[in-house]
């Protein structure tokens, strides 16, 4: 059986809930990222045009595109730890919560992020993201490093409209909201199903991972643009911010992998 290969975009909160799952199984593989901007014709290549986006996993011999779908595929091949409550009614109740975060907080908690990002004076932001994402070698040549934040700032914007303060103000409803359903859903209880981690505990963190930039999680984005740190400064109080910490400390575990930078071929320890 041949490894298996994740087609991932370091920085993308999709992306890290994948990583999540496969480390949790602790399921060997290769992690590819090409160069920003590349990935939706790589992510359409891959899957046959059925996806346009990553995180994409070659999984015994076929390409799954979707975090929710490479979950679900994860699942029946590696069971063990299991992510799906056993009792269909909880099942059933954790598979709608990852839905709900999916849906109602990653594309909003993405837009509000780059939109700080993209708005910083100077491209400071966006600088520090390409400095992440590129090569080492391409990195210390000025011009290509001045393109590929230039061309990484008019992506996002054309991709997720970002620059719409609308949207933006929207989003940041919209991630409190989120906020305010997992306090709710958690109560007291230390999981949002059951009595175990599950599917639903893995999406609602990955997902605030932005919000929290906790140290277990992939280390791309290490500082907060000011301006959405001003947004997130009072949310630190709240339960769910430290659900947030908390779960990524007791279950978020290094993977066995590779990460390969396709534009240099080069690899190196993730």
């Amino acid at each position: 059986m041949s490894k298996s290969v994740l087609w991932h975009i370091p920085v993308s909160h999709y992306n890290e809930k994948v990583r999540w799952a496969l480390a949790l199984k602790r399921v060997e593989h290769e992690r590819r990222a090409p160069p920003p901007g590349a990935h939706m014709a790589v992510a359409l290549w891959l899957t046959r045009g059925a996806c346009k986006t990553f995180p994409v996993l070659r999984l015994d011999g076929r390409n799954i595109g979707d975090s929710t779908a490479i979950i679900a595929a994860l699942e029946q091949r590696f069971p063990d730890p299991p992510l799906y409550p056993d009792d269909p009614e909880q099942r059933r109740r954790a598979l709608e919560l990852e839905d709900f975060f999916d849906e109602e907080l990653g594309p909003h908690i993405r837009l509000l992020a780059w939109h700080e990002i993209t708005a910083e004076p100077g491209g400071d932001g966006m600088d520090a993201i390409s400095d992440e994402v590129l090569p080492e070698a391409l990195r210390r040549i000025g011009p290509v490093r001045a393109a590929a934040s230039a061309f990484g700032s008019a992506y996002v914007a054309v991709r997720f409209r970002v620059r719409d303060a609308g949207r933006a103000a929207l989003a940041r409803t919209k991630v409190v909201a989120a906020l305010d359903r997992l306090e709710a859903e958690l109560g007291d209880d230390q999981h949002l199903v059951g009595d175990r981690f599950s599917v639903a505990d893995l999406t609602a963190a990955s997902l605030l991972y932005p919000l929290v930039l906790p140290p277990e999680g992939a280390q791309v984005l290490v500082t907060m643009p000011p301006r959405f740190a001003e947004f997130v400064e009072p949310l630190r109080a709240r339960p769910g911010y430290a659900w947030v910490e908390e779960t990524f400390r007791r279950y978020r575990e290094p993977a066995t992998s590779t990460t390969a930078s396709i534009s240099t071929g080069t690899s190196k320890g993730s």
